[in-house]
């Protein structure tokens, strides 16, 4: 029984990093394509620079939901980041159910150091 249970979680597995990869490609090139029709006419000045300012989701959101190319292709590469920390966690419970005290304990680890380097991590100036 243990090994059909093991069977179903790799094969759940797989197909969330299946699914996700494809999920993120689709958002990213239609961010792609909406960017080409909004801004493909225009010329480019590559004399000039302008850094972006931080990630900030409230603004985010804002430019999501008004339909902004450049926030959909945001998107798609935080469904990109999002794939392998779901990957992580669904490791962890499957572990967790199995009893495996050993490898929820090292998944939970992994997990917690995702999570420290997404939030904490070290930013330039």
């Amino acid at each position: 029984m243990k090994s059909f249970q093991d069977k179903d979680l790799q094969s759940f597995i797989g197909n969330l990093l299946r699914v996700g990869v494809l999920t993120a490609m689709t958002i990213v090139v239609i961010g792609i394509v909406l960017y080409m029709f909004q801004y493909g006419h225009e010329t480019i000045h590559y004399s000039t620079f302008k850094a972006e300012n931080a990630f900030k989701f409230a603004d985010f959101y804002q430019r999501l939901m008004s339909g902004n190319s450049s926030a959909i292709m945001e998107l798609g590469v935080i469904v990109l980041i999002v794939i392998p920390i779901a990957r992580v966690l669904f490791t962890m419970i499957g572990f967790w159910l199995e009893k495996d005290r050993m490898y929820t304990i090292i998944a939970f680890i992994v997990l917690c150091i995702i999570a420290y380097s997404l939030f904490f991590g070290v930013t330039s100036h």
